[in-house]
């Protein structure tokens, strides 16, 4: 499985993805689990042209985590269209984002797993 895995730097900052340097020049510290965090939906989409082996409608937001004060933002897939700005949406796990059949490459290097966006009730 792969992590939803933030980066805190020496500076205080937190940033996905991870990078070897910070956005203020620091140093990694520590890393986040997102996975354990609610995000708030800042905007959505609904992409009806889509990658091959991608879900059609594919519907897409832009969320973000309040991580000790610091404010971490982010893409990802929401599992529903029934969604609204500023609802609280919560990680959850897919083992395959995509279908690995679709498109021209060897069918197990387009293995995909990890998050979509679900609304908390």
């Amino acid at each position: 499985m792969t992590g939803l895995e933030a980066t805190r730097y020496d500076d205080g900052t937190i940033a996905i993805p991870s990078h070897p340097v910070g956005p203020d020049g620091g140093a990694p510290v520590e890393t986040i689990d997102l996975s354990e965090y609610e995000a708030t939906v800042i905007t959505w989409t609904t992409a009806t042209a889509t990658p091959p082996g991608v879900r059609a409608p594919n519907h897409l937001a832009i969320v973000e985590f309040e991580i000790d004060g610091e404010s971490v933002r982010m893409i990802g897939q929401l599992t529903t269209d029934e969604i609204e700005i500023g609802a609280t949406v919560q990680p959850v796990y897919v083992s395959q984002l995509r279908d690995p059949e679709a498109g021209i490459r060897d069918p197990e290097s387009q293995s995909w797993d990890g998050y979509r966006f679900e609304p908390v009730e």
